[in-house]
């Protein structure tokens, strides 16, 4: 009996150390991850003690240690937008959901890790975007919102639009458009930054978008395209001029402010360049590529203007006839309004963007000018007919109205199919 009660005791008093000990430890722990200085190498091994994880030395370095993530925790950080231009040609769309690299969102969070201005994933950061552009797309007014550091003694989630803001508020601030500028390759560069409240979002936020879309006059009829383009101003359903999805869309009214069609420039070529600038509250997926894919049949005179009430009449047209989209390319989101929001930077910034843009401009007109002088030359070979050629002219497809084309399913038979 003796010996039951002596090991009892020592079990007691064990189970009391234990929990000494493991108050210590909790206390060594609290203090560890309020130090500055985390890092403490073990003799022998090289590896690293830090936040209290013990990490192996070369190869095996933590990705958000080389980020800098545990020492940007303890920096203040600020809500803002910024202002992103891009030239779309070699982008796989602006969202790196696209699961094709690259992509304009992708090199832009790649520019932020690299200039330590993030910690943190898109919902931390309270990412927000204004338009998801398509493959190809370019924009000169994209708009973007999350948190980056700043460096203001005390984070501020707080910002009012900079109108309402005190010259403080910028003052001694991280120049956000220079710092990102410099690492961003030269077809992405940020035009400008802005504080904003944390309720603002680059997309619910957004009162009007506005896109231009560039085209050759040539021999279209101008005059009617302005005619039936007008017929898309104020709400419509526009089902039947987007690629719809069903499973995630379930609203097709839209409102659109204004539409014209206007010359670039006021030359008196015959072969005009011109614009279609729509400006809407919100657009569906490639609804204004299939808007002006409709009105250049209209200029060809394929089609009536008439064509367009009939497609916005979802109770006469429940379904969308098959045609193809207008090209990507001359597509641009020219910008994105929004109450209160005016961006800044520097004044060495912006001259430095304007340098750059004005260098991008003239190697562009460079590449167009040794085009012009090959196409100058192909006028000077003679042509000889007796040389025999497999190629053999096809006719040109005989036009089929749209009304008279095969159609996709409408909504609700998406609906029904998804369902099932």
């Amino acid at each position: 009996m003796d010996l039951v009660a002596t090991l009892q005791s020592e079990l007691e008093t064990l189970r009391s150390r234990m929990k000494e000990l493991e108050s210590e430890n909790a206390k060594l722990s609290a203090q560890l991850s309020n130090c500055s200085c985390q890092e403490t190498k073990e003799k022998g091994n090289g590896s690293v003690m830090k936040n209290g994880v013990l990490e192996g030395h070369g190869k095996k370095k933590n990705k958000l240690r080389d980020l800098g993530y545990g020492a940007m925790m303890h920096h203040s950080k600020r809500y803002v937008a910024l202002k992103v231009m891009y030239f779309g040609l070699r982008f796989y769309g602006f969202a790196s959901e696209a699961q094709m690299d690259p992509t304009v969102e992708g090199e832009i969070f790649k520019a932020l890790e690299r200039t330590r201005l993030i910690f943190g994933d898109k919902k931390e950061l309270q990412y927000s975007r204004c338009g998801r552009t398509d493959k190809g797309v370019s924009s000169v007014g994209q708009v973007i919102a999350l948190f980056l550091r700043s460096n203001h003694r005390e984070s501020r989630g707080d910002n009012k639009y900079p109108g309402e803001n005190s010259i403080e508020e910028s003052f001694g601030e991280i120049d956000y458009v220079r710092v990102l500028n410099r690492v961003l390759p030269n077809d992405i560069r940020i035009m400008g930054w802005s504080p904003i409240p944390v309720g603002f979002s680059a997309r619910f936020s957004c009162l009007s978008r506005v896109y231009k879309y560039f085209f050759w006059q040539g021999n279209l009829n101008i005059t009617a395209m302005q005619t039936a383009a007008e017929k898309f101003l104020g709400e419509h359903d526009f089902r039947n001029f987007c690629k719809m999805d069903a499973d995630n869309v379930h609203n097709y009214r839209r409102h659109i402010i204004s539409f014209e069609i206007l010359p670039f420039n006021e030359s008196d070529k015959a072969d005009q360049l011109m614009i279609m600038k729509i400006k809407g509250s919100a657009f569906l997926w490639h609804q204004v590529r299939c808007m002006v894919a409709v009105l250049f049949l209209i200029g060809q005179g394929l089609e009536s203007p008439n064509v367009i009430d009939l497609l916005l009449d979802i109770e006469r047209t429940p379904r969308k006839p098959q045609f193809p989209m207008a090209p990507e390319i001359p597509l641009v989101l020219q910008s994105c309004e929004f109450e209160g929001l005016k961006f800044i930077c520097s004044s060495d910034t912006n001259q430095a963007l304007n340098e750059h843009l004005e260098r991008e401009c003239r190697s562009y007109k460079l590449q167009s000018a040794i085009f012009h002088e090959a196409l100058l030359n192909s006028s000077c070979i003679e042509i000889d007919n007796n040389i025999s050629s497999d190629h053999t002219k096809k006719k040109g497809a005989s036009h089929i109205p749209l009304l008279s084309r095969p159609t996709e399913p409408s909504y609700e038979e998406r609906r029904k199919k998804l369902v099932a």
